[in-house]
């Protein structure tokens, strides 16, 4: 069918605006997987099946927000969201802490290791490889005990990785004075790629449940092959760019200026790095 040559067809200019760059260095791949994904057993067990085949350096970053509310909602817990983003209260954060830290995380950890993956499941606390304050208030808006991200330690990332370690990432970070925070997943894949950057030949995949970003929401075939930061404002202008996919290209174009040499937006099923959005 028409449809399923559509979402398969390769990039055919795959990286435009990053052409030459980090040929010097060693390559890198990061990989972050939303949360839509990690409760979706056939992509998921794709995706870790993919993942696990892909040699050489790689991380997985991973987020886990539905199964969160979920765990919440059993608990007796409200889960409350503003623009897309949770209010992280001391229950919610126990909450995501458990669930992201511990359920996803590990379950993850064990796939992988099934799979001959040497990985260790970490948060930014660990190590302390990403460090974070607490969000100020915004717009009146108290989100709790969220996290904005500081700094990430890319040496000490890379000394997983040299030591032959793959980095499984939970969205937690913390701030330095004992208190974990919530941290959006994008974010931590962003940060970590960014702090990378200078050491290898990065690029970041988002994979989630979509072949990329779409100029039609109900239209899987209508893949957008390349955004560039004009593009972005274009699109945001007109409202094919809206809700979640806004921070996760924001977050793409912000790894891009670091010096990221590609950053592409894909499925879970797709990461090969040949189909999906190059942002750029």
């Amino acid at each position: 069918m028409n449809t399923e040559k559509n979402i398969n067809t390769k990039l055919t200019t795959p990286l435009p605006c990053r052409e030459g760059l980090g040929e010097s260095l060693e390559s890198l791949l990061v990989i972050k997987v939303g949360g839509a994904v990690v409760e979706d057993e056939a992509q998921l067990t794709q995706l870790l099946r993919d993942f696990s085949a892909i040699p050489g350096r790689k991380i997985l970053v991973h987020g886990g927000g539905r199964r969160a509310t979920k765990v919440a909602a059993a608990l007796g817990i409200e889960t409350q969201m503003v623009g897309g983003r949770r209010i992280t209260d001391s229950a919610m954060l126990d909450v995501v802490t458990m669930v992201y830290g511990g359920l996803v995380n590990k379950n993850l950890v064990a796939r992988l290791q099934a799979s001959g993956i040497r990985a260790l499941g970490l948060t930014g606390a660990d190590a302390d490889i990403i460090r974070s304050h607490k969000r100020p208030l915004k717009d009146g808006i108290d989100f709790g005990w969220v996290g904005d991200v500081d700094r990430a330690d890319g040496p000490q990332i890379a000394r997983f990785i040299e030591s032959g370690i793959v980095p499984v990432i939970a969205p937690l970070t913390h701030d330095g004075q004992g208190h974990l925070l919530n941290t959006n997943a994008d974010t931590m894949a962003s940060e970590t790629a960014k702090a990378l950057a200078p050491l290898y030949d990065v690029t970041l995949i988002y994979a989630f449940e979509k072949p990329g970003v779409l100029r039609d929401a109900d239209d899987d075939t209508s893949v957008i092959p390349i955004i560039t930061r004009e593009d972005f404002q274009r699109l945001c202008a007109d409202g094919t760019i809206s809700g979640g996919m806004l921070p996760k290209i924001e977050n793409a174009l912000a790894a891009v200026d670091a010096g990221v040499s590609r950053v592409i937006i894909t499925s879970a099923t797709a990461i090969d790095g040949q189909h999906g959005t190059v942002i750029c």
